[in-house]
């Protein structure tokens, strides 16, 4: 997995996701957590919901480099339930998420090779129902230039994809912007080409967010 400042992909929303395989009932939710607590909790809080389900299976993954990860089978054959689930949310490079997928079962034996596929299946619609996002460091830079340079540092930031903070006008203007961390040096110096060295840069806060829906939304790191 990539290293932290350059993103990592969590559940910011939750959701729910069904399929029905041989009469049977896969029911996938998905919630964000951020400890075993957590995702413990909400695992009892899905086995009381669905108390009358035949199987809760559950996986879940914590930590910016998917540090923690556990599993359940739920009194499903080993390894065809909670260890597949885990095996999607490994593979889509999702962590600080728990999914618990609760089977009806409807009577139709679906045999090992069935049952993985199934709980797979379940879990990636759960997270299709889902809001996944990629949280990642950044900085914040103020940039001071005149009116001359104001159209080539907006082409430029345009062109990157640049989040935009804030817009000051004056003799000179001032943008603040978003850059995030690993690209903090090669930003800099693509400004100072742009503007032919007449830019003034201030780097300001560092700060992890994402972009959702097109909006810049910043994250408290928990210490």
């Amino acid at each position: 997995m990539d290293a932290p400042e350059k993103g990592y992909r969590v559940v910011y929303k939750g959701g729910e996701g069904e399929i029905v395989e041989k009469k049977s009932r896969f029911i996938a939710t998905v919630r964000p957590v951020e400890t075993e607590e957590e995702a413990t909790s909400f695992i009892n809080e899905m086995k009381k919901k669905y108390w009358d389900a035949k199987h809760n299976c559950s996986a879940f993954v914590i930590g910016k480099r998917q540090e923690i990860s556990r599993c359940s089978d739920d009194g499903e054959p080993a390894q065809t339930a909670g260890r597949p689930m885990l095996d999607v949310l490994l593979r889509e490079n999702i962590t600080n998420v728990a999914v618990v997928v609760t089977r009806y079962f409807g009577g139709v034996l679906l045999g090992t090779g069935g049952l993985v596929r199934a709980y797979q299946a379940a879990t990636q619609a759960g997270l299709a129902a889902s809001t996944v996002i990629v949280k990642q460091q950044g900085i914040r830079l103020m940039v001071r230039t005149d009116y001359n340079g104001l159209g080539r540092l907006q082409y430029l930031f345009g062109q990157q994809g640049t989040a935009v903070l804030d817009t000051e006008y004056a003799a000179d203007v001032v943008l603040t912007v978003l850059v995030p961390l690993e690209q903090k040096e090669a930003f800099a110096k693509e400004i100072v080409e742009q503007t032919n060295g007449t830019a003034g840069l201030e780097w300001g806060d560092e700060a992890e967010y994402a972009v959702i829906e097109k909006e810049v939304v910043f994250f408290e790191e928990k210490i």
